[in-house]
């Protein structure tokens, strides 16, 4: 029950930060992609399960208050957790790199779908722009945050196991 708690308040957590704080620090528009961050550690960090579920309400949200159809950032940010998920086996607290690297393939992956479903379907074909313009700047900026909140949400995960632990051998 701790862990939903924890994950719901996260997510709001998150999401209230991205379309307000960081809103009010954009650079040239540009804002860093917290939903992404969050989706993709929890993915990696808990498995596929976790990552689609955290994919799925921080899209749902991003749906809700911004979306034109309701399903599609759902959907994005569901690949997004479950992919990450598939990365559980080889995840290591101490190690940095691979987090980075797999935050930064999915918002990669996360501006490209948004270009082909949003733009590229209704004839817009402005892609170099789009790239250099959007998907580029917007990499760096998440990896820069990522860098700060990326050790805080591993922090958080860990305090949830340790308690998950101390309860389970509580009942043994």
């Amino acid at each position: 029950m701790r862990r939903v708690l924890v994950s719901f308040l996260l997510i709001i957590s998150c999401f209230i930060l991205q379309t307000t704080v960081f809103k009010a620090i954009a650079f040239g528009g540009i804002i860093p992609n917290l939903m992404i961050v969050l989706t993709a550690s929890f993915g990696f960090m808990r498995g596929e399960k976790t990552g689609l579920m955290f994919g799925f309400f921080c899209g749902m949200l991003a749906d809700i208050f911004f979306g034109s159809v309701i399903g599609l950032y759902a959907m994005i940010y569901m690949y997004i957790g479950y992919a990450n998920g598939k990365f559980n086996k080889i995840f290591y607290p101490e190690e940095i790199k691979l987090p980075l690297f797999l935050i930064l393939v999915s918002d990669l992956g996360y501006g490209l779908l948004c270009y082909m479903v949003l733009f590229l379907m209704r004839g817009r074909f402005q892609f170099t722009y789009y790239l250099l313009h959007i998907i580029f700047p917007e990499m760096v900026y998440t990896i820069l945050v990522t860098l700060l909140f990326y050790p805080l949400v591993l922090w958080i995960n860990k305090k949830l196991e340790d308690g998950e632990q101390r309860r389970a051998r509580k009942f043994v």
